[in-house]
């Protein structure tokens, strides 16, 4: 039961994209078989490739959400972004193997059969994977908060994506590969049985393969910087920044880090409060913003110190990045 629990706090995103492109990898599957289609075999290896990642990232997403133990007292939040990186693995293969299939094609070319059911099923995809995509981008909207900033979802998404959580950002950048692979495979399918020029067939299942290389290093080298650990992303920082200066008796930070782990924020920080206070006042004070911080629903542990004040302003917008270095 506790299991099942789990996986009910896995990401949405990737549990969604996991099950569409099971069925997309099994119909084009069968298309290639039946056609003997390169672009159609490189785009079912994509979706095959996809939903074994996603899979993966889901369960990923899970686990990161169990509790911390005394052994593990900040918790598991890295384990989404270990992975990813497994799923980054499987990705890199699949797109070693399309490459290949698409060298020999060129190499060797020959007619595909089966044009419309080919042109069929790569239509379906296009719009099974637009539609994964669609919600993958309201996800990010969500998570980044930037649902109210006016706009559409698709510009949102583009511009809040590094705040989304990785299994999330995963199925983005897999998604939109995916879409584009399913739309440049009926292209090439199509000139190649149109015109004869068969050798089109391997380049579509090549351009594939290399779009398939270029989200492995982009996933890739974003969750090893995860797993190294990562500072919040600044609209992070501002929002926290702005919780602890709200209240009254804060009157400047000293010094403020927020790392980032998967979904989740670790805050540490020294405040400076105005003179005078006692030892037992400053306490309630500093225990006060602690649980202001903590109603962030996506920080986790806040840890503050405090400062009687120094007379200097420390915290501003231009120092703010000397600050996150530290």
């Amino acid at each position: 039961m506790a299991f099942f629990k789990l996986l009910k706090k896995g990401n949405k995103s990737s549990g969604i994209a996991a099950l569409g492109n099971t069925l997309l990898a099994i119909i084009k599957g069968i298309a290639a078989a039946v056609s003997g289609s390169g672009a159609m075999f490189a785009t079912a290896i994509h979706s095959a490739a996809d939903a074994t990642n996603q899979g993966f990232v889901f369960f990923g997403s899970a686990l990161a959400e169990k509790e911390p133990t005394k052994r593990f007292p900040t918790g598991f939040g890295r384990v989404v972004n270990l992975f990813v990186l497994v799923a980054v693995t499987i990705i890199t293969i699949m797109a070693y193997e399309t490459i290949l299939k698409g060298w020999k094609l060129i190499q060797e070319p020959h007619p595909s059969s089966n044009i419309w059911l080919n042109v069929g099923i790569l239509f379906i995809a296009i719009v099974v994977d637009g539609y994964i995509l669609i919600k993958v981008m309201k996800e990010i909207g969500k998570e980044s908060r930037s649902e109210s900033e006016g706009g559409n979802i698709f510009t949102n998404a583009f511009k809040n994506v590094s705040l989304a959580a990785p299994p999330t950002r995963l199925v983005f950048y897999e998604d939109i590969v995916a879409t584009l692979g399913s739309a440049i495979a009926l292209i090439f399918v199509v000139l190649s049985y149109f015109t004869g020029l068969y050798f089109l067939d391997g380049l579509g299942t090549l351009i594939i393969g290399i779009l398939l290389v270029g989200i492995a290093l982009k996933i890739g080298y974003e969750n090893t910087l995860g797993l190294i650990g990562l500072a919040a992303p600044k609209i992070v920082e501002e929002r926290v920044a702005k919780v602890i200066l709200n209240d009254e008796n804060v009157v400047d930070i000293n010094k403020l880090r927020i790392l980032q782990e998967g979904r989740d924020y670790h805050v540490e920080s020294y405040i400076e409060l105005r003179k005078g206070m006692t030892l037992a006042e400053a306490d309630d004070i500093k225990s006060q913003v602690e649980e202001k911080v903590l109603q962030d629903e996506s920080i986790v542990d806040a840890t503050i110190g405090i400062l009687e004040s120094n007379d200097q302003k420390d915290w501003s917008t231009d120092t703010k990045e000397d600050n996150r270095s530290e």
